[in-house]
C-alpha cells in the first residue's frame, strides 16, 4: 500500500512539473489577462520578464507579432521539466528588437533547465555600441545544466568590432567566486546573419589552467553564420565540445583585428567534423579553420574550406606557455578534410605548437592562386613534432614551402625563405605533390608528379539566402547530403563521423 502511494505521489508530481502555458500577443494581448489561453494572452516582455515560472512551464509569443526592448526570463526549470520559450500560429518566427537601446536583446543570466526556439532576434541602431542578439551568463553561479538556443533568427547586430563579445550568440561564464560552467549547452538550427564582432563565441574566466573549469557536453550544430564581423564560431573553455556541420560564410568582413571562420580556444578533445568554412576577408588570420593555443587534442575531420583570404588552417600557440596558465598546443589532429581554391597559405604553423599530425587530406589550389602551402613561423618559439603524411596536393598555380623570414604586421603576411629549421622534428611521409612546389619538403615516399589531373569534383555547394529565413532546415539537410557525397567521392569511403578512436 505504501509503494502504491508513493508511486501515485510521483505520478502526481511528474503532471505538476508539466507545468502551464503563458500565450503572448504585442497587438491583441493585455497584461492584465490570465495569459493561458490565446484568447486571453499577456501583452508586453515586461509582464514576461516579471513572471515567477516554474518547471515545465511555457511562454509563447504569437508567430508574426513584434516586440521592442529586452526578454529576461529569469527562472530555471527542473531536469525532466524545462522552461520552454517559443511561439504558436502560423506565420514568421516572432520578434524581438532590442532597438540598439539595450546590450542583449535576449538575456538569460544564471538559469538553466530552459530553451529558447524560433525567434527573430535584432538589436541595431545608426552607430555600433556594444550590443547583443543573445547574452547567456552565468556569474558565480556553479553548473548551469541543459541550456537550449534553437532555430533563431538572429540579424543585423551592430556590435562593437573592438569587442569578440558582441555580436550573434554570446555565451560567457564567470566563477571568481564560484566555479560556473555549462553541462549541457545546444546551440543548433540558428541563422546569423549581419552581426558585428561574433557569429557565435564564448568567453570564460575559467579559460586559463589556474581557473580550469571547462563546461562540458557542449553541441554547436547545423548553424549558419554569414556576413560576420570578426570570427565566425568560436568555443572557450570547453572538454569534448562537439563542433558540426556549420557553415561560417563571408567571416572577418569588418573586423580590424585577427579574426578567422571557425576555431577552439582553450578547450580540450574539441571535435569539429563536416563545417562548411568559406569566403573569409582579409589576411589577418582570415583562415576557415584554426587551433587555437591552450588546446590539447583538437580534431578536424571532413571539413570543408574555400575561397578564404587566408588561407586554409592555422595552428597556432605562443611560445611562452606552462602548465598552469598556457599548455601550448598539443595533439592536433587533421585528416579528411578538403581545401579548394584557399588563397595566400594552407598551413601557418606557429610557435609552440607540438604533437601535431595532418594525414589523408586533399588540397586544390587553382590556376593562377600562388599560397604558402605549408610554412612554419614564429610566435615566441616554433613547432615541433610535426607529420605531413599521405595528403594530395593539387596545385593548378603554385605552392610554397618554408619558414618564416619576415612579417607585414600590417597586413599579416609573411616571406617564407626554404626549409623548416628552426622547427624540430617536421616530417613529410607519403604525400602527393601534383603541380608546381617550391622548395617542396624532402619527402622520400612521396610521389612528385609535374601534370596536374585533379579529380572531377561537383564545387557548387548548396547556398542559403539569409533574408528569407523560411526553408532553412530543408536547405540544411541538402547541404549535408552535398557535404557527405564530397567526401565520400574524395576519399573513396563512407563518411565516418565521431570522435577520435
Amino acid at each position: 500500500m505504501l509503494n502504491s502511494l508513493r508511486v501515485f505521489l510521483l505520478a502526481g508530481c511528474a503532471l505538476v512539473l508539466q507545468g502551464a502555458t503563458y500565450y503572448v500577443d504585442s497587438a491583441a494581448g493585455q497584461d492584465s489577462n490570465a495569459g493561458t489561453s490565446p484568447a486571453q494572452p499577456w501583452k508586453t516582455l515586461d509582464k514576461v520578464n516579471a513572471a515567477e515560472l516554474q518547471p515545465g512551464d511555457r511562454i509563447l509569443f504569437k508567430s508574426g507579432s513584434a516586440w521592442q526592448g529586452q526578454l529576461a526570463p529569469k527562472s530555471s526549470g527542473a531536469e525532466g521539466s524545462p522552461i520552454l520559450i517559443g511561439r504558436y500560429g502560423e506565420g514568421p518566427r516572432p520578434r524581438i528588437d532590442g532597438e540598439g537601446r539595450v546590450e542583449d536583446t535576449v538575456r538569460l543570466y544564471n538559469v538553466q533547465q530552459i530553451e529558447v526556439r524560433n525567434l527573430e532576434i535584432t538589436n541595431q541602431a545608426k552607430t555600433p555600441a556594444t550590443r547583443r542578439g543573445v547574452h547567456v551568463f552565468l556569474d558565480n553561479f556553479g553548473d548551469a545544466r541543459h541550456v537550449v538556443l534553437a532555430g533563431l533568427y538572429i540579424h543585423h547586430v551592430n556590435g562593437d568590432n573592438r569587442r569578440k563579445d558582441n555580436g550573434g550568440i554570446v555565451i560567457r561564464t564567470n566563477g571568481a567566486k564560484t566555479p560556473s560552467r555549462f553541462d549541457g549547452l545546444l546551440i543548433e538550427r540558428n541563422i546569423i546573419w549581419k552581426v558585428d564582432r561574433s557569429g557565435i563565441v564564448a568567453q570564460s574566466y575559467h579559460a586559463m589552467r589556474t581557473r580550469w573549469y571547462p563546461s562540458l557536453h557542449v553541441i554547436i550544430r547545423d548553424n549558419l553564420v554569414d556576413d560576420v564581423g570578426g570570427d565566425g564560431i568560436v568555443p572557450w573553455a570547453t572538454g569534448g565540445a562537439v563542433i558540426e556541420h556549420n557553415i561560417a560564410h563571408r567571416t572577418n568582413q569588418r573586423g580590424a583585428n585577427y579574426n578567422a571562420g571557425i576555431w577552439p580556444w582553450s578547450a580540450d578533445n574539441t571535435l569539429l567534423q563536416l563545417n562548411e568554412s568559406c569566403d573569409a576577408r582579409s589576411t589577418r588570420d582570415g583562415e576557415g579553420l584554426d587551433s587555437d593555443f591552450n588546446s590539447r587534442h583538437t580534431l578536424f575531420q571532413y571539413n570543408y574550406s574555400h575561397d578564404n583570404e587566408g588561407g586554409f588552417m592555422l595552428i597556432c600557440a605562443p611560445g611562452k606557455r606552462d602548465e598552469k596558465t598556457n599548455v601550448g598546443n598539443v595533439g592536433t589532429l587533421v585528416r579528411y578534410n578538403i581545401s579548394h581554391n584557399d588563397h595566400n597559405r594552407l598551413f601557418n604553423i606557429s610557435g609552440y605548437v607540438t604533437e601535431t599530425l595532418v594525414y589523408d587530406n586533399a588540397f586544390y589550389v587553382g590556376s593562377g592562386i600562388d599560397v604558402d602551402a605549408v610554412f612554419v613561423s614564429n610566435w615566441n618559439g616554433w613547432p615541433e613534432d610535426l607529420v605531413f603524411r599521405n595528403n594530395r596536393f593539387y596545385v593548378e598555380g603554385t605552392a610554397r614551402y618554408g619558414h618564416q623570414l619576415s612579417r607585414d604586421e600590417p597586413d599579416g603576411l609573411y616571406e617564407i625563405g626554404p626549409g623548416f629549421a628552426p622547427a624540430k622534428g617536421v616530417v613529410f611521409e607519403g604525400n602527393r605533390y601534383y603541380g608546381t612546389h617550391i622548395d617542396r619538403p624532402s619527402d622520400p615516399k612521396g610521389v612528385v608528379k609535374r601534370a596536374v589531373k585533379p579529380r572531377v569534383r561537383d564545387w557548387n555547394v548548396p547556398r542559403f539566402n539569409p533574408s528569407n529565413p523560411a526553408g532553412f532546415d530543408e536547405f540544411l539537410a541538402r547541404h549535408r547530403a552535398w557535404m557527405l557525397k564530397l567526401f565520400e567521392e574524395e576519399f573513396g569511403k563512407p563518411v565516418k563521423l565521431g570522435p577520435r578512436p
